[in-house]
């Protein structure tokens, strides 16, 4: 085990040790790994049944259930976007083959420069205003390809500043 490894289960120890005794101390934990990291890595599933005297298998369950949590490193920037019935209606389906055209992945898989990982969701909650995306936490609605064309480029560019 390297020291890459050995800081990411002191990590995971310390998060599991700090949450572990409230009720309900699974999804806290998960949400909170997931925070510090971006993603839940497999050497927590272990340390997490250990202290909560469960099984990997029940927790991996739980990581598996619930769409939210991510069991791989995810891109830059993760967007999401929405395939419920209202932002279908307003031509979701297109944008949605434009956007797995441009960044030539699908759902669930990120770009091969790690740059953006594609999600499917099933309601923004911005149904009025759709097709709608998040990228992070924001919300953005009446999407186009040629909006997202441009959000794509600023996800990708990188800006130096020269002093």
């Amino acid at each position: 085990m390297d020291e890459t490894q050995a800081g990411v289960l002191d990590t995971i120890e310390e998060i599991v040790t700090s949450k572990k005794h409230k009720p309900g101390a699974l999804l806290p934990i998960l949400h909170r790994i997931q925070d510090q990291f971006g993603y839940i890595p497999d050497t927590a599933i272990a340390v997490i049944a250990t202290h909560l005297r469960s099984t990997a298998a029940d927790v991996h369950g739980v990581i598996s259930f619930y769409h939210f949590f991510r069991s791989e490193k995810p891109g830059r920037h993760v967007v999401e976007v929405c395939r419920a019935e209202a932002c279908q209606a307003q031509g979701g389906r297109e944008f949605e083959r434009h956007v797995r055209e441009t960044l030539n992945i699908g759902f669930d898989q990120t770009t091969p420069n790690q740059d953006i990982s594609l999600k499917a969701v099933y309601c923004l909650g911005n149904c009025a205003t759709g097709p709608s995306i998040r990228v992070g936490d924001k919300i953005k609605g009446r999407m186009n390809p040629a909006k997202f064309d441009r959000l794509v480029d600023e996800l990708t560019t990188f800006k130096l500043e020269l002093k």
